[in-house]
């Protein structure tokens, strides 16, 4: 009787403060969810921001992103695995500053917008802050959102960014070209 009572308060207060953590994710942008990450990189800010562009070698560092296509210079095509389910999306760019910031949203699908800002911290080292607010459609989702799936893998793919241009020294390409914040 004893064990019953306490698994029955144990799930009682686990599903309280999955309630509570998916209310504090709640964001101003319309999206219910959102997650920041920051990580310093041993690379100019330009080499860090012309790698970023390259968005069709996401898969070399974005574990759950499968494939990208670069449509057009601000729309792009995306497959991934979001919680163990195959899903595809559009996005388009909607502001981009060389070594600034590239901000974006989805235009279809998975529902998520975000911004990549870049800090210049000396002539050899730089910063990427990548903030990133989404839509989780599905219980599934919505758990590995309150228990900090999406953080983990976005600090994960950061520091995987890192190792790839850092080991390389350099970036494999770049677009150079602004869009007007829109």
């Amino acid at each position: 009787m004893l064990n019953r009572f306490v698994t029955v308060a144990a799930l009682a207060a686990g599903g309280f403060l999955l309630s509570k953590q998916l209310k504090k994710n709640r964001n101003a942008s319309g999206l219910s969810s959102s997650v920041i990450e920051s990580i310093e990189l041993n690379v100019p800010v330009s080499t860090a921001y012309n790698q970023f562009t390259q968005f069709e070698d996401f898969p070399q560092f974005m574990t759950s992103v499968k494939e990208i296509r670069q449509l057009t210079d601000t729309r792009l095509h995306w497959r991934a695995n979001v919680a163990g389910e195959e899903k595809e999306w559009d996005s388009e760019i909607t502001e981009q500053i060389p070594d600034e910031r590239i901000a974006w949203r989805s235009t279809t699908g998975v529902k998520n917008a975000g911004v990549a800002t870049f800090h210049r911290i000396s002539d050899t080292a730089s910063r990427i802050t990548l903030q990133m607010d989404y839509e989780p459609e599905n219980i599934a989702e919505q758990v590995g959102d309150a228990i900090g799936a999406v953080r983990m893998e976005l600090r994960g793919n950061l520091q995987k960014f890192k190792e790839l241009v850092e080991a390389r020294g350099t970036e494999t390409g770049a677009w150079r070209g602004s869009v007007a914040q829109h």
